[in-house]
């Protein structure tokens, strides 16, 4: 257990610190990837050492991975979801997002307006029974923090 702790712990560290050197907004990520669908989560991840903001849409039926550039918030590559655990994941994000009455932009903004000086580093609906929710995860005070907002 401590091991994966100590991981997990590494893991967000090296990401806190790749997120000091980002220009835009988690929020700015869902907005340019509406292009290409609904957004269904969007996050700020480390893709072999760099910083990456990946958005998961939606559009009928397909699901696209979009990758926004964390300099000039401009998408830079779209890739379709069709197989494996991002498939799994963004059906299980559809499933919630289905739910919702609230877009993830809305909530995201919610969670900063409550935590000012903020940065949001990931946002995934999930469902809670039968209300969807928003789990947001945020850099706050050096330190990661994850918040919920309903979606409806």
């Amino acid at each position: 257990m401590l091991a994966a702790q100590d991981a997990h712990g590494k893991a967000d560290a090296a990401l806190m610190k790749a997120l000091q050197g980002v220009k835009v907004s988690l929020v700015d990520g869902l907005t340019a990837s509406e292009q290409e669908g609904t957004p269904i989560s969007g996050k700020f991840e480390l893709e072999e050492g760099e910083i990456q903001l990946s958005v998961y849409t939606m559009k009928g039926d397909t699901f696209s991975e979009v990758i926004v550039d964390h300099t000039t918030g401009k998408e830079t590559k779209v890739e379709p979801i069709t197989s494996g655990k991002d498939l799994t994941d963004a059906t299980a994000q559809r499933a919630a997002m289905a739910k919702a009455t609230k877009t993830l932009r809305a909530v995201v903004t919610a969670a900063l307006t409550a935590h000012p000086g903020a940065q949001a580093v990931s946002v995934t609906p999930k469902l809670q029974g039968d209300k969807a929710v928003a789990e947001i995860t945020l850099l706050e005070k050096g330190a990661m923090t994850t918040v919920s907002e309903p979606l409806g």
